[in-house]
């Protein structure tokens, strides 16, 4: 069974996912790429025991803290998907990793010479739990901030609230981010 609820956020009303597994899904309401993707048409709107957790979790991460407590996740897609998606879980908050070191990773954990940065974003793209699951901190190599389902406007936000030094990044004038 799926659950869901909403969240007042700073940046827009969000809605929040979960299944008996855990924490699976968080979407801007408005402007938001992938909207609500893997989410059953039959779900039940309820604060299930990982919504509320998420929600504890958001709080502290708009009051500008570093939530300390993890959300039980259930993570979904697929196998590189799920490895994708638990690099960006090792993004320190206050931090930023480019689609390429986690394709490094990725290639190191699996000795292979290289693997594909564009395949990354694909996934990073997907993520069905952004903010809890960071892909706002992931920015492309000759450091555009590019990428975010939500906007460019609110990974912007997003990396301010953490307190990233914007000043080395680009706005691209064009592309998936806008």
């Amino acid at each position: 069974m799926q659950y869901v609820s909403y969240y007042e956020s700073p940046l827009g009303k969000i809605l929040l996912a979960s299944d008996d597994a855990g924490f699976s899904g968080l979407w801007f309401v408005e402007r938001q790429r992938y909207f609500a993707l893997g989410l059953d048409e039959e779900r039940v709107e309820k604060e299930s025991r990982a919504i509320a957790e998420a929600k504890r979790w958001l709080d502290v991460y708009f009051s500008g803290k570093e939530p300390i407590f993890s959300v039980p996740l259930s993570i979904s897609g697929s196998a590189f998907r799920q490895e994708v998606c638990r690099i960006m879980l090792g993004i320190p908050y206050g931090k930023t990793m480019t689609y390429g070191e986690i394709a490094g990773k990725i290639a190191a954990a699996h000795s292979i010479p290289k693997m594909s940065a564009r395949a990354v974003g694909g996934a990073v793209g997907h993520n069905p739990i952004s903010i809890i699951i960071p892909c706002h901190r992931v920015v492309g190599a000759s450091g555009s901030l590019t990428g975010y389902g939500g906007g460019i406007e609110r990974k912007i936000r997003l990396l301010t609230l953490e307190g990233v030094d914007l000043s080395a990044f680009s706005i691209p004038r064009k592309g998936t981010a806008l």
